[in-house]
């Protein structure tokens, strides 16, 4: 039995090692303050791109894997370091403290985005053929990439963060938009969603959102209580459909 336990821990040990290996670390900074991204590997020029961002505790491993999956589709992946070192939290309430600073700040996210972006075209992605993805503080980025008209086809919230601050004025949201909301999200008001709605259609804004049933907020990942296995790998699925029309 101890024998089998051992191979199976050598099994997991090698995959991680081999996925690790996949993702490359990039340095990068605003300013003075050091930055930490990660890209996939990419032997090839011009390959379309997708920037992810990730959760509100940074670079985790549904992020990495979302990365690993999109470049076996193609693409090339960068996630982005929105925090900076030596400012990553370790636990739900320095998470939510930091991310709220950046959802009030939001010029201050938008730039931070705005930067790994341009990592990202640095790493050869075709600057033509770019689109967002972001799961939950990163879905509020994904919208805040929209709201800052930067250079993307389209971005994809996933179990993002949906209210804007009512004192913001509503610009055009140019790129396309999708929204994957968990039904029983419980972080995500009604009202967040009609506002949002009126946003988008105030700008006639290309968008469409999906509500996925007996979902509660992080039904995509893997490691949360919250994972509906079902759900994610459709949610996944209309994810690759939509940066296929994009991007391909």
């Amino acid at each position: 039995m101890k024998t089998i336990i051992q191979y199976l821990f050598l099994i997991v040990l090698l995959m991680n090692t081999a996925n690790a290996q996949k993702l490359k670390q990039v340095v990068y900074k605003d300013g003075m303050q050091k930055l930490n991204g990660l890209v996939t590997e990419n032997e090839t020029n011009k390959l379309p791109g997708v920037l992810i961002l990730p959760a509100w505790k940074g670079a985790d491993n549904e992020a990495k894997q979302a990365a690993l999956d999109l470049s076996k589709e193609g693409y090339i992946a960068f996630i982005a370091d929105i925090y900076g070192e030596g400012n990553y939290p370790t636990n739900n309430a320095e998470a939510a403290k930091i991310a709220g600073k950046y959802k009030t700040d939001y010029s201050a996210y938008q730039k931070r985005i705005e930067l790994a972006l341009q990592q990202l075209i640095e790493a050869g992605a075709d600057s033509n053929k770019i689109a967002v993805i972001g799961y939950c503080f990163g879905g509020t980025g994904a919208l805040e990439a929209a709201r800052a008209q930067l250079p993307v086809l389209g971005v994809v919230s996933i179990h993002g963060g949906l209210a804007k601050d009512t004192v913001r004025e509503n610009l055009p949201l140019k790129t396309k938009i999708l929204i994957e909301h968990p039904a029983e999200d419980e972080s995500v008001k009604q009202e967040d969603i009609s506002n949002l709605i009126i946003e988008m259609n105030a700008g006639n804004t290309d968008w469409q959102m999906i509500t996925y049933a007996n979902s509660k907020h992080t039904f995509t990942n893997p490691e949360s209580p919250d994972y509906n296995k079902q759900m994610a790998i459709r949610a996944w699925q209309h994810t690759l459909l939509f940066l296929k029309e994009l991007l391909k």
